[in-house]
């Protein structure tokens, strides 16, 4: 199997709810996304995917709906508030997690019809939280 990472880098804010450390409170990352591409065969290139079209398609979305976004669970009461006040936010069904949002980078790279095994969301320089549809 041939394999592919591209790293995006972006930056969110959020919180997480029913959670009791720090990290209840609104605070923001400078995070780094990788996205892992996987193939038994490469196409007529000699490639599983080329790297620019991961960057065209993928940094572009991330770019345009959550960097410098505040990503919040959509039920959570400070969506109001910062609604009213003309936030810019990105709405998740789930907690907005490293591992739910590495989950969303997943899907989104999935509906793209990208070869994707996993997403990898740095959240820290030392931690990171990952999703693939594969049982480890």
């Amino acid at each position: 199997m041939y394999t592919v990472t591209k790293q995006i880098f972006f930056c969110y804010g959020h919180r997480l709810i029913n959670y009791e450390g720090k990290c209840k409170h609104l605070h923001g990352h400078d995070v780094v996304a990788e996205f892992v591409m996987a193939n038994d065969t490469l196409d007529a290139r000699g490639m599983v995917m080329d790297f620019s079209d991961i960057k065209k398609h993928l940094k572009t979305w991330i770019d345009d709906v959550i960097d410098h976004k505040m990503l919040l669970y959509k039920n959570d009461p400070m969506v109001a508030v910062l609604q009213a006040e003309g936030e810019p936010l990105f709405l998740m069904d789930k907690n907005p997690t490293a591992e739910n949002i590495a989950e969303c980078l997943f899907h989104k790279a999935k509906n793209l019809q990208f070869p994707i095994i996993e997403v990898k969301l740095w959240e820290t320089p030392t931690s990171c939280a990952s999703y693939s549809e594969h049982k480890a």
